[in-house]
């Protein structure tokens, strides 16, 4: 199999090198570095997470979305996620389904007066 700039390297120079497309704003380019490590370490949270950022500020919601219900099945009280998972759905026009979401990351986070 032949690889590319996006797999090459380790996974700790493909992490590095996701995080400064994500830093530079390259969305996409960031996201096609962290599907190869989310596919090699689905069990790690930063990079299903971080990957799940990229989808969202990509414009692939429903990517996202995925990502993000993964990341809150595996750990119910992942704050960001929860977050995240709450205004991905709001994206899609789906503010009854983000309500839930929106409201225990608001609960997690200490802010009990928007509840």
């Amino acid at each position: 199999m032949e690889q590319t700039y996006y797999d090459h390297g380790t996974a700790a120079e493909r992490w590095e090198r996701a995080r400064m497309f994500f830093e530079a704003r390259d969305y996409a380019g960031a996201a096609r570095v962290l599907r190869g490590l989310v596919e090699e370490v689905p069990e790690q949270t930063g990079p299903r997470l971080l990957l799940a950022r990229a989808y969202y500020h990509s414009a692939q919601l429903w990517r996202a979305e995925a990502e993000l219900r993964v990341l809150v099945e595996r750990d119910p009280v992942e704050h960001y996620a929860r977050l995240l998972l709450g205004r991905t759905l709001e994206r899609q026009g789906r503010s009854e389904e983000a309500g839930p979401h929106l409201r225990l990351a608001s609960a997690m986070a200490g802010d009990f007066a928007e509840l």
